[in-house]
């Protein structure tokens, strides 16, 4: 069995373990779901096009991603309609669908379109939520995530997540690239491009920064890059390794693993850099450390107890509490937003996969399948967890629903992807 300086060791060097060049597109592919997902019908909007924006078929993606939706075919029915008087529910009905999302796009001034939409409930014959949007064609892909977000509250009553962002690290030959893009992969933007290995992004509350570790000095240094400026500033770059930079919930200060002192040990700084502050003092090997969504506590990787294990400790310092028992290799935590779920990676028959832990009760669900997958977060909203795993050699992205009844693989085309983080609401 590895022991934690192999997993460390691991951690470290992961990006330069995978080959093959890369594209950043992503495409959505299903491959399981569940039994009581909502059946939609998106009826093609009057006048999308092109130039006005395919909003349709970027709503219809966005409902099947989360998991939470059965897509209708419109073309399957007689009657399209683009306003709520030309809706004809009984067919609708005997379609099967619980619901139906109509639209239209028009000429505005200034050179701007006007979208409209509706979410009619088709059993109850009503509207259940509209809106319009005044955009230049540009943004229509923006509003297309809004609209799937309002259908997405408007029957789930769970705030959608259509526009927030994903990080990740792609490799192409000897070339490393840190990209954010939209949920579904498009828009995708390399912030940061490297001929050494580029790890671990992590998200700032506010969603305008991204902390990270760069071996372009020949060691691992945790940077902070401002997303609107481009500018960037080396945050911990103290004697030895500096790595696994984790955000507090209000964004001034970052849990890091330092080698300073010898074996990796957790130092609170401040997300402007400056003096490292130790939050433990071990004799074993402590590492990835993620805040509890209040603050409070700090979750991290251990070996005190013989193998990597998943511990908790108060922010200011104090007594770690051991928090899986289940298995004897558990490592890379993240909390749920309302911090009453933890999902991590485990070990087991030789196998890494996602697992997801009731923290109230310590009942553990497997969310992936397959013999590899790292690096597990949650939507803002809790409702699904991205994590990468390896598929034919290759290593792509997979959104799994946090009851682990569907997931979809975000397919990186003719390329690895790595080091997966889902961003927060906030999308400047």
């Amino acid at each position: 069995m590895p022991s934690l300086k192999a997993l460390l060791r691991g951690v470290l060097l992961a990006a330069m373990l995978v080959a093959g060049s890369a594209r950043a597109e992503l495409n959505i592919e299903i491959v399981g779901g569940g039994a009581s997902r909502h059946a939609i019908a998106v009826v093609p909007f009057k006048d999308e096009g092109p130039t006005q924006g395919n909003l349709t078929p970027v709503i219809r993606n966005d409902l099947a991603l989360s998991g939470a939706f059965r897509l209708v075919d419109p073309s399957a029915v007689a009657n399209v309609p683009f306003a709520p008087a030309d809706v004809r529910y009984p067919l609708w009905q005997a379609a099967g669908a619980q619901s139906i999302a109509i639209g239209k796009v028009e000429n505005a001034a200034g050179g701007q379109i006007k979208i409209s939409f509706r979410l009619m409930d088709v059993s109850q014959q009503k509207q259940l939520t509209g809106g319009e949007f005044t955009v230049t064609p540009d943004r229509s892909r923006q509003v297309a995530h809004a609209i799937a977000d309002l259908i997405y509250e408007a029957i789930t009553g769970q705030k959608g997540f259509f526009n927030t962002r994903l990080a990740y690290v792609l490799k192409s030959g000897r070339s490393y690239a840190l990209q954010i893009s939209d949920v579904d992969g498009q828009r995708s933007q390399t912030i940061l491009r490297s001929t050494e290995p580029i790890i671990s992004p992590s998200w700032s509350p506010n969603g305008r920064y991204i902390a990270y570790v760069s071996f372009a000095s020949q060691k691992p240094v945790v940077w902070v890059q401002d997303l609107a400026t481009g500018q960037r500033r080396a945050v911990a770059n103290f004697k030895g390794s500096n790595s696994a930079p984790a955000w507090s919930p209000d964004g001034s200060k970052l849990a890091v693993v330092l080698t300073t002192s010898g074996n990796s040990q957790i130092y609170i700084i401040s997300a402007d850099g400056g003096a490292a502050r130790r939050l433990m003092y071990n004799g074993g090997i402590d590492t990835e450390p993620t805040f509890s969504p209040d603050g409070s506590m700090v979750y991290f990787v251990s070996d005190r107890s013989g193998n990597p294990q998943i511990y908790r400790v108060p922010v200011n310092g104090g007594d770690a509490q051991r928090v899986t028992w289940e298995g004897n290799y558990n490592v890379s935590p993240k909390l749920s937003p309302d911090g009453k779920t933890l999902v991590y990676i485990r070990r087991s028959a030789g196998n890494f996969r996602v697992m997801s832990q009731d923290l109230a009760t310590n009942d553990t669900r497997l969310l992936s399948d397959g013999s590899y997958s790292e690096r597990p977060s949650f939507a803002p909203n809790g409702r699904m967890v991205l994590y990468s795993s390896a598929v034919g050699g290759q290593s792509v992205l997979y959104a799994a629903t946090a009851d682990g009844s569907s997931k979809v693989k975000l397919a990186v085309l003719n390329g690895d992807v790595q080091d997966p983080a889902w961003g927060p609401f906030n999308n400047p």
